[in-house]
């Protein structure tokens, strides 16, 4: 696949799972994860979240950009691990543009709240796997292997890896 087909694949994959784990690494190597809301807008190989500017992860984040972001929609049997690179930003003009009226239970004072800063993904790689989301589906292949005495390989699941290091991003 090429880059552009792997933003398309992608941005269908984590369409409609508005929570994600973002994982960080602290300054002694140990990995932190915590809940963010991924903000809605066209995915063009760039996450974008709300942070405050005095958050831990921010941090975390300037000591070591790299981090993983994971989705997860058990009900669809769809699951996502991202791999990128972040930066906090600074930007009035763009937290306007992500900004909902939700947002204003963590910062009150709206998109020019001193202590809001934007939380920016640049995707570099993705793996996946999405199956079938039919229980009777997954239990078909479960029963399958126990009757057959063969691994359980997730009957009709989608497993691929994504390489999106050079996409265009904003």
């Amino acid at each position: 696949m090429n880059t552009e087909n792997d933003i398309e694949k992608l941005a269908k994959l984590v369409k409609g799972i508005n929570i994600a784990m973002l994982t960080t690494a602290d300054t002694d190597g140990t990995l932190h994860s915590r809940p963010m809301a991924t903000q809605s807008v066209e995915f063009d190989g760039t996450l974008w979240f709300f942070t405050e500017a005095s958050a831990g992860k921010v941090f975390e984040i300037r000591a070591d950009q790299n981090v993983n972001v994971s989705y997860a929609d058990p009900s669809g049997n769809r699951y996502i691990s991202v791999s990128g690179t972040a930066q906090i930003v600074r930007d009035q003009a763009k937290a306007k543009e992500l900004w909902s009226p939700a947002h204003k239970a963590w910062f009150p004072k709206g998109p020019e709240d001193p202590s809001l800063a934007l939380l920016k993904v640049n995707v570099t790689r993705a793996e996946f796997w999405d199956g079938p989301s039919s229980k009777l589906v997954q239990l078909y292949g479960f029963a399958k292997a126990i009757l057959t005495g063969k691994k359980y390989e997730g009957e009709g699941t989608d497993h691929d890896k994504l390489n999106l290091e050079h996409a265009t991003t904003h």
